[in-house]
């Protein structure tokens, strides 16, 4: 709560000094905020409390936005905000300030104001050193379908371009394709409520002679998932000849993983019912080269 608030609620400088004084109820989170605890605060709490320090005009970027989009991101390092040009700001404990001409129109979550997906991405890859990290911080929002590399890099064309050059770099490199169908593919499955199966396998027969493969793969009772039908490595005829040796086995395609997920879901909960009913066929798979680092 502001000074403000307290004196407009009757509350005097004075006292809420005392109140947050050692040993006192209240805590003093930044000049002219306070938690109206003595406790330690919750993440939200110096949410609130940053916003309250820099104004309504501020937006919450970097990890805490991701993680208001739905992706699973740690927040626990410093708040990142964005402030209109204008505003003169001073350092603060704990949260990192940066002033923008191209301040975002805010997502309300939850009452608090976010930036938009890609812009939160940028300003968190930004502020990262190890191109590895950079990469990994670049996938999370194409794996959650939140936005796409085009998106990304129009948001990084518009921005400023210094300190951009390891991000450009290692955007260049991402194939976003296999990267979207996984992050799909794995929100069917959580809605499926299936064990988890080995991902992106070839099966072969008891020789070692390649039959086919699958994006997904329960190797117990010999159910396959190929969601990338079409041309590559799920396309041609190999589920014919998966389907000969027994495999129970579910296609479609990314965009009904997209369109219609729930229905992917129920066909890949039959099907494993299915599959755990009949033997298991006399086949193996082997592990392929594993997609990218979105996980």
């Amino acid at each position: 709560m502001s000074l403000e608030q307290l004196r407009k609620a009757g509350v005097s400088d004075r006292r809420t000094r005392r109140l947050c004084g050692p040993g006192g109820p209240w805590r003093r989170l930044h000049p002219g905020v306070v938690l109206l605890r003595n406790s330690t605060p919750t993440r939200r709490q110096l949410l609130h409390a940053a916003l309250g320090r820099y104004g309504a005009e501020a937006v919450i970027t970097g990890a805490d936005a991701l993680q208001a989009h739905g992706v699973k991101c740690p927040a626990d390092g410093e708040i990142q905000l964005l402030v209109p040009g204008h505003c003169r700001v001073a350092a603060c404990a704990g949260v990192r300030v940066a002033r923008t001409a191209r301040l975002p129109g805010p997502l309300v979550v939850d009452g608090l104001p976010f930036a938009p997906p890609a812009r939160a991405t940028l300003d968190l890859a930004r502020s990262a050193a190890d191109p590895a990290r950079i990469r990994h911080l670049l996938t999370l929002p194409l794996y959650w379908g939140l936005c796409d590399r085009r998106e990304l890099l129009a948001e990084l064309a518009d921005g400023p371009q210094r300190g951009t050059a390891a991000v450009r770099k290692v955007l260049r490199t991402i194939d976003e394709r296999p990267i979207q169908a996984h992050g799909l593919a794995t929100r069917v499955l959580d809605v499926a409520r299936l064990p988890p199966p080995v991902w992106d396998v070839t099966i072969c027969d008891r020789r070692g002679r390649r039959i086919g493969e699958a994006d997904a793969w329960w190797d117990e009772i010999g159910l396959a998932w190929q969601y990338r039908c079409g041309p590559g490595p799920g396309g041609g005829f190999s589920h014919l000849a998966l389907a000969a040796t027994g495999i129970v086995l579910v296609r479609c395609t990314v965009r009904q993983l997209r369109q219609v997920p729930r229905e992917v879901a129920l066909e890949l909960a039959r099907a494993f019912g299915e599959a755990s009913r009949t033997p298991r066929p006399r086949v193996r798979a082997v592990p392929m080269t594993p997609i990218g680092d979105a996980a």
